[in-house]
């Protein structure tokens, strides 16, 4: 018996010596990293970062970096202590995305940053494992089939669920957080279009979710690897399995199992006559189309990356639609006369695309607050930016929506103010979509967002819905100060969720 006890005291004691001898090693690591850079680099914008100063005068990082590349004749910047070079010059973005698309791959340190949670889905992968997957998605999102049946979903989804969410609270007075709102029916929507299966996030009793909570952490966590000054700093945490990396993990198991739920239920109930995505990918590993698609692993990763595309993207880009709206009442009024405020039922397909103005005030609203506020590249070799900067092999090259949307050499003297007009243009003033470079919210090139024309489909059904039935007041802090390009807080993440959300009182229009 003493010996058992000696052993497992002595097994204890071990452990701790490891336990202390690896933080050890962490903090030798910090410091180290820190006597390397500091000294070097004393550069007002490095000392801003590490040290948090810029948040004196920001809200948000990205309106110190859209503060910094105004500043810039070039509109470039280099933000040494994360060995990254971050642009808003539209001739910068065409050469990354295009004209040598080649050479500023996602990259291995990125594919190591969102590893855990994307896996090897089409966001965290170049080369033949991106071609092969994009080239399935486009085959199916391009479908006539697919498209038919994901708008006959949406219009159920804002008919059924949404509209008597937004009804009950006006009829009750009460104050909704409209961004959970979105968010809700957009998990809904994104699960039924590509995994036909219904969460019923969006039921009156507004039931939790454990994947969509898990999904939110995993997403906000796995970004704040990449803000890290280090990547040895999020590396020695996850391998002590300590703060934010344990937290991460737990998240993604949750994910991992959840994921696997929804693949067998979809096997379970059969893929043959589905139409969702999840299905169509299974019948190509059961026809010989695709064998990979067999490989449960390659669904998960799927899954996950339907999730980010489908379901955050459009709830933060109708939050903050809305939010924008209540400061701009006349523009939610000409949406109404647009629409057709007294017409009642679904709204068609056709009739939606045909709405030119909406179209013209959701991309005004994404050009000041896009869904992803930044996207991150590696550049392969050496080379030199059309702008003159030089960019070392290896290292990151960041292009900025969020800070492109407000630069008066893109967008002109009112680039703060929320003007749908300037995406209008001719007798019958068509809305015209501007450069893909100079606005590259849906990216640009050989990585263009496929999913595009549905995400819009679905704000401008959603959006059309809201602006004919309700009045949307904003009520808490968010978005109700400032001009059109002033910023709520935002939480950091892959996407741009608002922190404490958006809360609203609904009110209904009386016609």
């Amino acid at each position: 018996m003493d010996a058992t006890v000696e052993l497992s005291w002595g097994a204890r004691c071990a452990g701790l010596a490891f336990f202390g001898f690896s933080l050890c090693v962490a903090a030798l690591g910090v410091v180290l990293l820190l006597a390397r850079r500091w000294p070097w680099c004393s550069c007002h914008v490095c000392r801003a970062y590490l040290t948090g100063s810029w948040a004196r005068e920001f809200t948000n990082l990205g309106d110190w970096y859209a503060h910094l590349l105004r500043l810039s004749p070039t509109g470039t910047v280099h933000v040494h202590v994360l060995g990254c070079t971050v642009t808003a010059n539209p001739a910068n973005v065409e050469y990354m995305l295009k004209t040598r698309f080649d050479n500023f791959p996602k990259g291995k340190p990125f594919a190591a940053l969102l590893g855990d949670l994307l896996g090897n889905g089409i966001f965290n992968v170049d080369g033949g494992a991106w071609r092969h997957q994009r080239k399935m998605a486009s085959l199916e999102l391009g479908s006539v089939a697919v498209r038919s049946y994901a708008y006959k979903i949406i219009a159920q989804e804002v008919d059924a669920r949404l509209m008597p969410v937004l009804t009950d609270a006006a009829d009750r007075g009460a104050v909704l957080d409209l961004q959970d709102v979105f968010r809700r029916f957009a998990f809904d929507t994104i699960c039924k279009i590509s995994f036909g299966l219904d969460p019923c996030c969006l039921d009156r009793e507004m039931p939790v979710s454990e994947l969509a909570d898990a999904f939110d952490t995993a997403s906000r966590l796995s970004a704040m690897r990449g803000a890290a000054a280090s990547p040895l700093l999020w590396k020695m945490k996850r391998f002590l399995n300590i703060g934010s990396e344990r937290e991460l993990k737990k998240a993604i198991k949750i994910v991992d199992e959840l994921a696997a739920a929804m693949i067998r239920e979809r096997q379970k109930l059969g893929v043959g006559s589905s139409h969702d995505l999840l299905s169509r990918v299974m019948v190509m590993a059961s026809t010989g189309v695709d064998p990979h698609a067999a490989d449960d692993k390659f669904l998960r990763d799927i899954v996950v990356s339907f999730l980010l595309a489908g379901r955050d993207t459009v709830s933060t880009a109708l939050t903050t639609l809305f939010m924008i709206l209540s400061k701009n009442p006349e523009v939610a009024a000409a949406m109404r006369a647009e629409a057709g405020a007294g017409e009642k039922g679904a709204t068609t397909y056709e009739h939606l695309k045909g709405l030119h103005y909406t179209h013209a005030v959701l991309y005004e609203n994404m050009r000041l607050f896009p869904p992803v506020q930044f996207d991150s590249k590696f550049c392969a070799a050496a080379d030199v930016l059309p702008d003159g900067t030089y960019v070392e092999g290896d290292a990151r090259v960041m292009y900025h929506p969020y800070a492109m949307g407000r630069m008066p050499h893109i967008w002109g003297a009112d680039h703060g103010a929320f003007r749908p007009e300037r995406w209008l243009t001719g007798p019958g003033a068509s809305f015209v979509p501007a450069n893909p470079y100079k606005f590259p919210v849906f990216q640009a090139g050989q990585r263009v967002c496929l999913g595009k024309e549905l995400a819009i489909t679905e704000m401008k059904a959603v959006s059309v819905a809201v602006v004919r039935a309700f009045d949307i007041e904003v009520v808490g802090e968010n978005g109700r100060t400032g001009g059109a390009a002033a910023a709520p807080r935002f939480v950091p993440g892959l996407t741009a969720s608002i922190s404490g959300g958006l809360q609203v009182r609904v009110k209904r229009l009386h016609t």
